[in-house]
């Protein structure tokens, strides 16, 4: 295959995974359909197939799309010349708001168990642990820095994504805070739980 044939192979199976990410986020994996992502990009259910054999596979590499870009970004984050409360703080606000806009890929990474099976399953855990790893990190450089409590990085790393992902199960769009402000007043919380002292933990004090 030629490199230009190769590159608009590339971009036509991004264009379809952005296209079933954005269907999955309104209509929830059982409402998903590939006849609906090739509608949405004019094509035919087989081109769609051509590039992907099945829907669970279809819905596998969207997976690894959105954790493989989860993981970069909190790697450029880790990169930051600023202290572990600035990373950590910046990777929970990202985390949530990313919760909040894909609610319905972001509980199948984060239960991969109830989708996937097999090889598929282990390579989604071990992109996933990768990612909460990260996690682990700053707690224990904020350790390190004397800014955080010492304490048991991989409870605390469990209480904090747990308290994230649960904001995919109340949050609405009908409330009185949009997401992104949702998502500053959690980090700023949490940050507090992890802190040492009684101050205010909002992005001044970061």
């Amino acid at each position: 295959m030629s490199t230009l044939r190769k590159q608009k192979a590339s971009k036509k199976k991004a264009d379809i995974l952005r296209s079933t990410l954005n269907i999955l986020s309104k209509k929830g994996y059982h409402g998903t359909t590939v006849e609906e992502v090739a509608a949405e990009l004019m094509l035919t259910k087989g081109s769609v197939y051509y590039y992907f054999k099945s829907k669970e596979e279809l819905i596998y590499q969207c997976n690894r799309l959105v954790l493989e870009e989860s993981i970069e970004k909190v790697k450029a984050t880790s990169n930051e010349h600023e202290s572990a409360s600035a990373k950590l703080w910046k990777a929970m606000q990202s985390h949530i708001e990313y919760a909040i806009q894909e609610k319905t890929l972001f509980m199948m990474m984060f239960q991969p168990e109830t989708t996937f099976s097999g090889e598929r399953l282990a390579e989604i855990v071990d992109l996933r642990d990768c990612y909460e790893s990260y996690f682990d990190t700053f707690l224990k450089d904020g350790i390190t820095e004397g800014d955080f409590v010492s304490l048991d990085q991989k409870i605390s790393r469990m209480i904090i994504l747990g308290s994230m992902n649960w904001v995919v199960e109340w949050f609405t769009h009908r409330g009185e805070k949009s997401s992104s402000e949702v998502a500053g007043t959690m980090s700023d919380y949490l940050l507090r739980m992890v802190r040492k002292g009684e101050g205010n933990a909002g992005s001044s004090d970061r």
